[in-house]
């Protein structure tokens, strides 16, 4: 999916919604779970409702690859169904790799070309050669873990290297890399008051925001701090709505959720005349 695609979607949606499809079958209804395919019905029911007020999904791949070949097969059905019926929605898998050489366009061709993802998010941790296979295909983006909002986030992503903090540094250094015009970074909602520097370092990338919703992060201060000029974020909620309900009315709420979070993001971009 070309860039141009998913900016024409925020504005025709007013909307800058990701969801996360962390599917913890634990959680799911009875219903669901007696069917032959609880993972793809759950996403299929979640898509269907809320489709109308997101811009991206994001499916966990753990929570795919937990129950094996099924899983990984249930997660094929997803992405098939999804680039069928929403081919304008940009879609994210969210499955962290960091290798380097053949092993990372092995992992890039799998998520990229197997599943149909336009996006992976990536660890920078191992350099540029772990990074820049994922940037050789044509329309396709890696979205690289800068700032996270995990309590471990401060053994490494905070400390300093030389003058610059490690997240800082990895975000200057990614920019210069080869494609890193379909670079995106991960920053968590929790960091609000960092992403106005980061903004500073990569004015014009994406940004994927997860923690808004149940991790505690703030939609108002993560917009005032983050958006610019062609919007550039995607705020992800996951359990917020998709585990709005448990009962049977699951899809009717989640989609409750997503129209109550795309109203807000839509009052914040009408204040900042951005549609």
């Amino acid at each position: 999916m070309k860039i141009s695609a998913l900016k024409n979607q925020i504005l025709l949606k007013k909307s800058f919604l990701c969801i996360g499809l962390d599917i913890d079958l634990e959680k799911v209804h009875a219903s669901i779970k007696a069917t032959e395919d609880p993972l793809f019905e759950f996403s299929k029911a979640i898509i269907d409702s809320t489709a109308a007020y997101a811009v991206a999904y994001k499916p966990n791949i753990a929570f795919f690859e937990t129950y094996g070949s099924q899983g990984m097969a249930s997660l094929k059905r997803v992405m098939d169904y999804l680039n069928k019926n929403h081919p304008e929605i940009f879609t994210i898998a969210d499955a962290k790799r960091g290798d380097i050489g053949n092993t990372a366009t092995r992992y890039a061709k799998a998520y990229y070309e197997t599943y149909n993802f336009d996006s992976i998010t990536v660890a920078p941790y191992m350099g540029k050669d772990s990074v820049e296979p994922f940037l050789n295909f044509e329309e396709k983006y890696a979205i690289l873990l800068a700032l996270t909002s995990n309590e471990g986030s401060s053994d490494f992503q905070i400390q300093k290297v030389g003058s610059q903090l490690f997240y800082e540094k990895v975000i200057q250094t990614s920019s210069q890399w080869k494609g890193s015009d379909r670079l995106m970074y991960v920053v968590g909602a929790t960091k609000a008051n960092a992403i106005k520097g980061i903004r500073n370092l990569i004015p014009d990338a994406f940004l994927l925001i997860p923690g808004v919703g149940v991790q505690g992060g703030s939609l108002a201060e993560v917009a005032e701090s983050g958006l610019n000029q062609d919007v550039g974020l995607l705020v992800n909620s996951s359990r917020g709505i998709i585990y709005a309900s448990t009962d049977t009315d699951f899809a009717s709420k989640a989609r409750d959720a997503a129209y109550d979070l795309q109203k807000q993001m839509q009052i914040i971009l009408e204040k900042k005349r951005l549609i």
